[in-house]
């Protein structure tokens, strides 16, 4: 079958990107035990996504700024919750995200492209991603990147919150929900009992595994956002089986 790789370069591109700042957030995120604060954030975000189009917002930067301030939002109303009854925090943030998810289907109830617009928004267009995209994403990226590795102990929570908001909002234009809690916790997960250079064995796992599902999508012809999804999750569990069995011969030497 003839494959046009250079078609994949920018979709690979794209994230390669998301990985670039999903994967040390997401090790935070499994650290402090708010596994689906990503997903609520970035339907929140989407939710931005939905309002915008229904008023008629074409311009990209309107659609941008009508994600970013429902994600803002968001997020410092998960902080709020947190701070308040940080006993029940992660059920608290998933019903944040049945919220924001069926708040999305009762706005699109009424439009005729309203399945579309839902399936978009959870599992992206990766494949139809240009290169004229990625350059206003991977600014914001280094801002968050830079943020991050050398002033997150100065960032707070509160700090971290509307950080992961800013990252969310961008990642999830581009790659769609789904791929944007994948790539947040798959490679963080399948990392977990790294104790040794887990970063950049999670950086590794991560761009395998999107290599592999964009690859696969192509061959195959499947969607390309599932499949990467798949690859995640896969990868994932291979690696949580790998070193697990690397720690019992360990221990049993």
């Amino acid at each position: 079958m003839n494959i046009e790789l250079h078609l994949l370069l920018a979709p690979l591109a794209a994230g390669m990107l998301v990985l670039g700042t999903h994967v040390p957030l997401g090790i935070e995120v499994l650290k402090r035990g708010i596994i689906f604060i990503d997903l609520a954030v970035a339907q929140i975000a989407g939710l931005g996504v939905i309002v915008a189009a229904l008023m008629g917002w074409s311009v990209p930067l309107q659609t941008q700024s009508a994600a970013a301030a429902a994600s803002v939002i968001g997020a410092l109303v998960l902080h709020a919750l947190e701070r308040r009854w940080p006993q029940v925090q992660e059920a608290l943030i998933g019903l944040v995200f049945v919220a924001a998810a069926a708040g999305g289907i009762l706005l699109l109830a009424g439009n005729p492209h309203g399945g579309e617009h839902l399936q978009d928004l959870l599992a992206g267009q990766i494949l139809w991603v240009g290169w004229a995209r990625l350059g206003p994403v991977a600014t914001v990226y280094v801002a968050v990147l830079a943020l991050w590795f050398l002033g997150r102990d100065r960032l707070g929570r509160i700090g971290f919150y509307l950080l992961f908001a800013v990252t969310v909002t961008a990642s999830v234009q581009l790659v769609g929900v789904l791929l944007v809690f994948s790539s947040l916790i798959a490679p963080a997960v399948a990392t977990a009992m790294c104790s040794r250079h887990r970063l950049l064995a999670a950086y590794v796992l991560g761009a395998a595994a999107y290599v592999l599902g964009l690859l696969l999508s192509a061959i195959a012809d499947l969607p390309a956002g599932a499949t990467i999804v798949c690859c995640l999750v896969g990868v994932s569990f291979l690696a949580l089986l790998v070193t697990g069995r690397g720690r019992a011969a360990r221990a049993a030497s």
